[in-house]
């Protein structure tokens, strides 16, 4: 039973940790705040719970949302219904179920801070509450700002963005985005089972945190959202560019995953079910005592998708159609396209993939609208056909 220490009880953590204890392993998972309420959505995506079906079976509370409302930076507002329902957990919730799966499968988890990390012995080693303890294999799983493993280099700014927001003790029915000019991220509101949580997220290379603020308290305003009695939240998350996934997350007796190795969409900002997904395939891969199998794995399974989003973030928020914003264009398309609405609602839900986007654009929208998408996407729009002089054909 190899003995293998994991830094950090977050959902990458918890799920690898419960992944090697179920396959016999000697698993403990060291956090300084195990169950934890984190700034983000907390949403879990269609993809997510197919693969994970546990997180919508269960008694642990939490919110189904089907409603979301996108806002341009005009102040034009489009409202898509999404076939599969994103579920809405509370982090704090999220990750005590996480962790309580773990114990079950007989992971010992331990409230304590791991200090440093040594993995240049043939025996990893680490040091908790003052005191050197080695294992067979070790596990980052620690969040984006971590700087524990010499052999890695840490995220830089224009790899992580801000985040600013406020758990506010009321409720909604639908999940808000809006866009602003001139910025690369957006602000949420997503309701949970019991309070909102209303944010934003900005590039930490190309934005202040006073410039958030701002920003977060005139939305606030706006929407009519009192902040009085509300909690205040900051933290930082990665947001990879292309580089970032040259990255190094395997070692000979180390491994990263989750927000740890950047597995995060830049492009939307999902990073739960990457955390899962990872834990998960780190998981099998040390269970089958092949650890070097994880970054095929993760290559085969998702980074090809989130390498592709790095591609093209800055052209959605920064780029322009005709002459305006591409979130912009995005919301006037939507409300004049329900197949346009209903592809972006896939997306959102994740029900649609970045891989075969492409392909159901091509033949399945109008000219203007695949176009628009060619633009952002960088791939070669359909040909327009040539409507003969004299013809009654009409636009």
């Amino acid at each position: 039973m190899a003995e293998i220490a994991i830094v950090g009880g977050g959902p990458s953590g918890a799920m690898c940790g419960e992944q090697l204890a179920r396959a016999g392993h000697s698993v403990t998972i060291f956090d300084e705040h195990l169950a934890w309420e984190k700034p983000c959505g907390g949403g879990l995506t269609h993809k997510a719970i197919q693969h994970f079906p546990f997180l919508l079976d269960n008694s642990s509370p939490k919110k189904l949302v089907r409603s979301v409302e996108l806002i341009a930076s005009d102040e034009q507002r489009v409202t898509m219904s999404m076939a599969h329902p994103i579920v809405i957990y509370s982090r704090t919730v999220l990750n005590g179920l996480l962790l309580e799966r773990a114990q079950d499968a007989g992971c010992v988890v331990k409230r304590s801070h791991v200090m440093g990390v040594d993995t240049t012995s043939q025996k990893p080693r680490y040091c908790v509450d003052g005191d050197w303890q080695t294992a067979d294999y070790l596990v980052l799983a620690a969040g984006a700002r971590n700087q524990l493993l010499p052999e890695t280099r840490p995220l830089k700014r224009d790899e992580l963005e801000m985040t600013q927001g406020y758990f506010v003790p009321e409720t909604a029915d639908a999940i808000t985005i809006k866009f602003l000019p001139h910025f690369e991220g957006y602000i949420w509101s997503f309701p949970r089972q019991d309070h909102l949580s209303v944010g934003i997220c900005g590039s930490m290379s190309a934005h202040t945190n006073t410039e958030l603020k701002a920003h977060l308290g005139a939305f606030v305003e706006k929407q009519n959202i009192s902040v009085v009695d509300a909690k205040f939240y900051s933290h930082v998350l990665p947001s990879p560019q292309e580089h970032t996934f040259q990255r190094n997350v395997v070692g000979r007796n180390w491994a990263m995953i989750g927000d740890a190795a950047a597995w995060v969409d830049p492009l939307t900002g999902e990073g739960l079910f990457y955390a899962l997904r990872s834990g998960e395939l780190l998981g099998r891969s040390l269970a089958e005592g092949c650890p070097e199998k994880y970054p095929t794995r993760v290559k085969a399974e998702f980074s090809a998708e989130l390498e592709f989003a790095a591609r093209i973030v800055r052209r959605f928020y920064r780029g322009s159609f005709l002459g305006t914003s591409v979130p912009t264009r995005m919301v006037q398309f939507m409300r004049k396209s329900p197949v346009f609405k209903q592809l972006v609602g896939d997306l959102f839900s994740g029900a649609q993939d970045y891989s075969t986007l492409k392909q159901r654009v091509l033949g399945h929208l109008g000219i203007s609208v695949s176009q628009f998408v060619a633009s952002v996407l960088n791939f070669e729009p359909p040909a327009v056909s040539r409507v003969p002089r004299g013809s009654n054909a009409s636009d």
